[in-house]
């Protein structure tokens, strides 16, 4: 397999595309690996460069952006750029991987746009912003005016759920893993 398939999970923060994505991580008839995104924000409580995010300065971002090195990058808030590195890709693909990525609204649909047929862009929807709010303050990884900052995003986020090939509904976990299982396993595995 020269060049994997790319399965996008998107949300707004705090919908759970993190433990979904986690958890089909862990299954092994998937043949997935974990697209490492880059970001120029600091790093939080036991995260580690090259294993949760490539940590980078502004700086060295923004020179990233200019050589063309991203497959897609967002500044999703000021001074604070996400991305994903076109060598990352590459990078699974060598391995004869499929990519799996936890990313943006933005930079999941750009993906979906520059890979039409190879890419399953999944949306994760929070049952809704009241709950959202609730699971963003349980994290105590952030400050109320961050929250409330992600919170006004989740609507502008929600929006797009249309634009995805599928929407989950993360009211109950174990649904939600089940389903994109299932979703996933069909997608990477059509013939089984």
């Amino acid at each position: 397999m020269s060049q994997g398939k790319l399965i996008v999970f998107s949300a707004p923060s705090g919908s759970g595309k993190t433990t979904i994505v986690k958890h089909l991580l862990k299954q092994p008839g998937l043949n997935l690996e974990f697209s490492i995104s880059a970001t120029s924000r600091d790093k939080r409580g036991e995260e580690i460069n090259g294993k949760d995010y490539y940590f980078l300065s502004a700086k060295e971002f923004i020179s990233k952006i200019k050589k063309d090195e991203f497959l897609e990058w967002e500044e999703v808030y000021r001074d604070n750029f996400y991305g994903t590195l076109k060598t990352e890709v590459e990078r699974i693909w060598a391995l004869g991987k499929h990519v799996i990525f936890d990313i943006d609204v933005s930079g999941g649909l750009r993906i979906k746009r520059k890979f039409p047929e190879q890419t399953l862009a999944v949306f994760v929807k929070p049952p809704s912003i009241d709950e959202l709010k609730i699971r963003l303050k349980k994290r105590k990884t952030e400050s109320d005016d961050k929250i409330n900052m992600r919170v006004a995003k989740a609507s502008a986020e929600l929006a797009t759920a249309p634009l995805f090939d599928v929407i989950i509904e993360n009211d109950s976990l174990d649904k939600a893993l089940d389903e994109a299982y299932t979703l996933v396993n069909n997608f990477v595995n059509p013939n089984a």
